[in-house]
């Protein structure tokens, strides 16, 4: 080797070094870490739980609270030899259940090392003053308190939903964000504003001796950190609202969601039947009876239920017609009991006068009037066949919302159901169908699937006069943002000249005449312009379901209510009186119609219904 190259070897090892003895001066003296991560089995962290975010209403109400809980910890690797009837005594358990958890934990001890781990959970404050003042019989056991959640509004179990401890699937999933014993949000606003909620957990360090005994903290409590609670969230709820809205659905299952039209605030999710929320505070001792309920009260019918929508799903239809230019408000159509087509076939209809206008047809929910009107469209010359006619008239629905998630800011929204062409030339072959083979979705029957979140959704778009907000139920707060999208007018690709013309219905068939005339004039409140459409959507598996949708007032709307009751048969019955209710309730404060809203409060159709 000459020296040119012996050199430069020479040069390139002790420049190594340097770097390497510089990297171990770092890590030994300038940088602690490195004496941290070798004293880690000398060092103890007892977990500082932050202080969970408070839930509020729109108004400032308190919907979930937190108040004080304790709970027993053991670390198994510090216990001494004890009594343990003096323990049960003392924390007021089983004998058997401390001999069945030390067993457990000696079966253990290597996989929990020097961790603490939760043997009792939410004792009571007696029995966590009387296991302080022994405390110091029993070593490698102490007391933590933590925050748990409270409700002092009996309102939106399943909306606000519930924290619980997490299990093994949810750590794999946040191993760096949870340990055994943590608990997180599992439904509702709880799961869904989770990271906004549960704060950041804090420590204190302390040192272990030879002996497995806490001496002093670690570095003078330097290295300690502060729990950083977690923020308020408050939602676009109203509490009071909510919770008329749950009074009026006991021994009924359906939902009933308010929207401020103007924003897309939820303004009540009513899903029953529901979750109480003293359930809600104890999930653990609740949760079987929960889930073995046949109604599935855990099941969020407000979002997670797709029906057809029945006949409030005409004025979608009307709406097209208009756009397309296949229909105008002064079009009559006559109704004979029905729609009769093919050889003796007949869309059925109720009793009423005809021909009938657009107006009125809203006004008395003529089914044939609307076969007549989806006829036009999916034959609409414009298109080469049927098939290209209702893809289009599918993009159009889509536009309401309809057949996709609305990507509200709640989890576990459906996206309900809009056939394509493709539907049915899978049913029955390409160029095997036309329009009176689809008449059915006329009348929001056949395949067409929409969850009540869809119907609101649709009653703010009309009551806007052609566009919506994404539905929503957080509200920006301090340290707490929402999305830009759901500020964003949502248009429909229907022109919105043409939406007074389909309000005018609406307010006919409740306001004709205060008691006569229109299909949904229960709903009728003297100067509230309450503006609505009845549906009664078929049930194959039972009586049909009660549909309504209804805003309110009709030239300034604060708020759109869609009401879906299963099993509840005529719109008129269930769904209509009871939106109407919750309607007034809002806006004016109070209800007048007492003997109306008795026989909601009293009314059970639970004993029709057919649970899934």
């Amino acid at each position: 080797m000459d020296n040119s190259r012996r050199t430069k070897l020479i040069i390139g090892l002790l420049v190594a070094a340097g770097i390497l003895l510089g990297r171990i001066f770092y890590i030994q003296i300038i940088n602690d870490r490195y004496k941290r991560d070798a004293s880690n089995n000398s060092m103890v962290y007892d977990i500082i739980y932050p202080t969970r975010g408070a839930i509020y209403d729109r108004n400032g109400k308190i919907l979930v609270g937190n108040k004080v809980a304790y709970d027993i910890l053991v670390t198994p690797r510090e216990v001494q030899p004890f009594d343990t009837l003096a323990l049960a005594r003392v924390l007021e358990v089983p004998l058997e259940l401390i001999k069945e958890k030390m067993a457990e934990y000696s079966a253990n001890k290597r996989k929990i090392g020097f961790q603490s781990v939760v043997m009792l959970k939410q004792i009571s404050v007696e029995t966590y003053m009387r296991f302080d003042e022994v405390k110091y019989m029993f070593p490698g056991f102490k007391g933590q308190s933590r925050s748990i959640r409270d409700y002092p509004v009996n309102a939106g179990g399943n909306l606000l939903g519930y924290v619980s401890e997490v299990d093994q699937a949810f750590l794999d999933k946040h191993s760096d964000e949870y340990r055994r014993g943590d608990y997180a949000g599992k439904t509702g606003i709880e799961a869904a504003r989770e990271k906004d909620l549960r704060g950041e957990k804090g420590y204190h360090i302390y040192l272990r001796n030879s002996h497995n005994q806490i001496e002093e903290p670690y570095n003078g409590g330097a290295d300690d950190v502060e729990a950083v609670p977690g923020h308020d969230i408050v939602t676009t709820i109203d509490a009071d609202l909510q919770q008329y809205g749950q009074e009026l659905m006991k021994n009924k299952v359906g939902s009933i969601v308010a929207i401020e039209p103007s924003t897309g605030e939820i303004l009540a999710l009513v899903s029953s039947p529901g979750i109480d929320v003293e359930q809600l505070a104890d999930i653990g001792k609740y949760y079987g009876e929960i889930s073995k309920n046949p109604y599935k009260p855990m099941y969020n019918r407000a979002v997670q239920a797709s029906y057809p929508p029945g006949s409030v799903f005409k004025l979608v239809n009307g709406l097209i017609g208009l756009q397309e230019g296949v229909l105008q408000p002064s079009y009559m159509y006559p109704c004979s009991a029905g729609y009769h087509f093919g050889a003796g076939r007949k869309l059925g209809c109720h009793n009423h006068r005809s021909p009938l206008n657009m107006e009125e047809s809203i006004m008395m929910s003529c089914n044939a009037y609307y076969c007549y009107v989806l006829k036009n469209i999916l034959d609409n010359k414009k298109y080469d066949n049927v098939e290209e006619a209702l893809d289009h008239w599918h993009d159009m629905v889509l536009s309401f919302g309809f057949g996709r998630k609305l990507g509200s800011d709640f989890p576990a929204e459906l996206s309900g159901g809009i056939p394509t062409g493709k539907t049915y030339n899978r049913a029955y072959g390409k160029g095997h169908w036309n329009s009176t083979t689809v008449i059915s979705l006329s009348i929001g029957q056949g395949e067409i699937l929409a969850t009540p979140l869809h119907l609101a959704n649709f009653c703010a778009t009309i009551a806007n006069r052609g566009y919506y907000y994404i539905p929503h139920i957080v509200k920006a707060s301090e340290g707490v943002e929402i999305e830009d999208r759901f500020y964003e007018k949502q248009y429909t690709m229907v022109d919105t000249v043409h939406f007074p013309k389909v309000v005018k219905g609406m307010w006919r068939a409740v306001n004709s005449g205060f008691g006569s005339g229109g299909t949904a004039s229960i709903a009728a409140v003297e100067g509230l312009d309450i503006c609505g459409k009845t549906g009664t959507a078929q049930n194959p598996r039972g009586k049909d379901h009660s549909v309504f949708i209804c805003f309110a007032p009709k030239d300034d709307p604060k708020i759109a209510v869609a009401a879906f009751i299963e099993n509840g048969g005529f719109g008129a019955t269930w769904a209509c009186p009871l939106a109407s209710l919750m309607v007034e309730k809002y806006l004016k404060g109070e209800v007048k119609r007492a003997d109306l809203e008795k026989r909601m409060r009293e009314g059970n159709t639970m004993v029709n219904v057919r649970t899934r």
